[in-house]
């Protein structure tokens, strides 16, 4: 009666996925998490747009992480309609970008060795320093995750485990950055040219993000034509695009002609709009090159798209 109530694929708690070293990296994810949330939100304190992205970031991948986990250690995660091994390494992707971020944001606008004015004081400034060391933490611990599960070469895995699949998710990440840069710039729309570079940038943004969400929900099988193939021409085509760009947005905006070559006297910090056009700039490249090496990846490996 007992051994009739054992699911077919052993017991019912999967014990390895706290104890195998990707299971190590979650749990120390979890840890790092709730100590570095719960340091800021106590005495550490935030404040402003990058306070609340700091704290939006380690909310979203501690909750996340926490889900897969529970996933893995009850085995639940065969009733959910995705593909696991692709959920599971975009995410560990996503969540060292964001956390990789949010390490570097706080201390730069929060963190001081000089104590703070009263109420906060002293102690307001030691939990500071504990969420920086801990948010530093926590960024290794993502990026134990995606070392440990990446693909390996000649291996057959899941597509966002690859090299290729992990460029998407950083090249979305990069177009969000250069996207936040134009929300606070609209001098882009004084020529045609600047347009097609913004053009650009939203077109490879929605179809790297269809990549990733068709690998994710396990449809990328069903498009009635090699995935693999189709991800290496949309990925050439995508390069052509950004080298387009990368030569006109830099001509529009910082030759004399058109634009400024030099930052204007006067233009205060975080609100210049030289500043946005220079960050654009910095990350069209930082893109380009990133579509690159996807393309040099991608003529080369070997994945299971439901895997």
């Amino acid at each position: 009666m007992g051994s009739s109530m054992e699911p077919p694929g052993g017991g019912y708690l999967h014990l390895g996925a706290v104890t195998s070293p990707v299971g190590t990296a979650r749990v120390l994810q979890l840890a790092f998490g709730c100590a570095t949330l719960s340091l800021v939100a106590h005495r550490g304190g935030f404040a402003g747009a990058q306070g609340t992205f700091c704290m939006s970031a380690w909310g979203l991948c501690f909750a996340l992480s926490a889900l897969v986990l529970a996933c893995e250690f009850t085995r639940l995660h065969g009733c959910l309609r995705l593909s696991w091994g692709n959920f599971t390494a975009a995410f560990a992707m996503l969540a060292t970008l964001l956390c990789a971020t949010a390490a570097v944001l706080y201390p730069l606008n929060f963190t001081r060795l000089e104590c703070p004015p009263e109420p906060a004081g002293c102690l307001a400034r030691d939990f500071r320093l504990a969420a920086s060391v801990f948010a530093s933490l926590l960024f290794l611990a993502y990026a134990a995750e995606v070392v440990l599960t990446r693909a390996r070469p000649g291996q057959v895995a899941s597509y966002m485990a690859t090299v290729s699949g992990l460029l998407k998710v950083v090249q979305a990440f990069v177009a969000c950055i250069i996207f936040g840069a134009l929300a606070h710039d609209r001098s882009y729309l004084r020529y045609v040219a600047t347009q097609w570079c913004v053009a650009v940038y939203s077109l490879c943004f929605l179809a790297t993000v269809a990549v990733v969400v068709l690998s994710v929900t396990g449809h990328a099988g069903g498009l009635g034509c090699p995935f693999d193939r189709l991800v290496v021409v949309y990925t050439f085509l995508a390069t052509l695009l950004y080298l387009s760009a990368a030569v006109i947005w830099p001509v529009f905006c910082f030759d004399p002609k058109y634009g400024q070559p030099a930052r204007p006297q006067g233009c205060s910090w975080g609100s210049c709009a030289w500043d946005g056009q220079l960050v654009v700039a910095i990350f069209t490249y930082v893109n380009l090159l990133l579509y690159v090496a996807d393309l040099a990846y991608s003529q080369r490996i070997r994945f299971v798209p439901t895997f």
